[in-house]
């Protein structure tokens, strides 16, 4: 048996063909994400189910991961960047292919993936965190995702950054997409760090460009950012307790990632509660796609 996954992003569809096992990727498909309708997408969606089967010999477990909230009692979903909110997405799906389709939150999908097999294999409480071109997390107890109200995963990119972190660094408030003010996804996300750069040092650089940079004024533009993402870790440290954050997006991939936003959560507050281990994801860019297969291989033993 086959699995396969698709990651629904604000540009393109990607679908993965798996091993059974979810351990390796044995085919990979890529189409523009069709904006205009629901319609458009729905059938976007079809023709990778169809890719899918077909690469892989038959019928499989299949499982969707995508931006925004889906409901779990009416399967309707909420995204910002994609026509599918107000729409019950698994069941229009399972209706245009005749296949049960699971669907799932993308950074829940992540994290699933990274504590089966990845990089949160072992941990009780793992929390995926994933900083890219926008900031959110999600959530596994003992290896399963848990039951979420209203389909929310942990929207930590919508938490507003501390007026005592602004301050320090004195920063001005930015208006988010989102409609509030403030918000860490702002400052944080890939977006906000090229911002920091241009208030700092007058020229708006890529993540990478900072990185590369060695001079201590873009070091100091960094270890500014790192202040900025341990508001994040610190909310999610004392309401969620994990025991180990999984680092995922294009921004977990710089220099020492992981180590200086662990030194920048050292010097938050509660300094005796014991600190979440903080780690890169294994699987990357594939993760989405392939927690969405093995919640859809779940999910088929389930029914069965």
């Amino acid at each position: 048996m086959t699995l396969g996954g698709i990651d629904l992003g604000g540009t393109k569809i990607e679908a993965r063909l798996f091993d059974a096992a979810g351990a390796e990727t044995l085919a990979v498909h890529r189409i523009p994400t069709p904006t205009d309708s629901f319609a458009s997408l729905l059938s976007a969606l079809s023709q990778v189910v169809t890719w899918l089967e077909a690469e892989g010999g038959g019928p499989m477990p299949i499982g969707l991961s995508i931006a925004g909230m889906i409901d779990p009692d009416s399967g309707v979903s909420f995204a910002a960047n994609l026509p599918s909110s107000g729409y019950a997405i698994a069941h229009e799906l399972e209706i245009a292919t005749g296949r049960h389709i699971s669907v799932l939150n993308d950074c829940m999908a992540f994290t699933y993936s990274e504590a089966n097999g990845g990089a949160g294999e072992g941990a009780r409480n793992a929390v995926g965190l994933i900083i890219g071109t926008g900031v959110g997390a999600g959530l596994c107890v003992d290896c399963q995702l848990p039951y979420r109200h209203g389909g929310l995963a942990v929207e930590i990119g919508h938490l507003g950054l501390t007026a005592a972190t602004l301050a320090r660094h004195d920063l001005p408030v930015l208006r988010c997409g989102c409609g509030q003010e403030g918000c860490v996804e702002t400052y944080v996300a890939g977006p906000g760090l090229s911002h920091l750069a241009q208030l700092r040092l007058g020229r708006a650089l890529t993540p990478q460009e900072l990185s590369a940079d060695q001079s201590a004024e873009a070091q100091a533009v960094l270890e500014i950012w790192a202040d900025l993402a341990a508001d994040a870790l610190y909310a999610i440290q004392i309401t969620l307790a994990p025991d180990r954050i999984i680092l995922g997006g294009g921004l977990s991939n710089l220099p020492d990632c992981a180590d200086r936003l662990t030194s920048s959560l050292a010097r938050r507050g509660l300094s005796d509660a014991p600190r979440p281990q903080i780690v890169t994801a294994r699987f990357g860019d594939t993760s989405g796609a392939r927690g969405a297969a093995l919640v859809a291989k779940e999910h088929m033993r389930v029914r069965a």
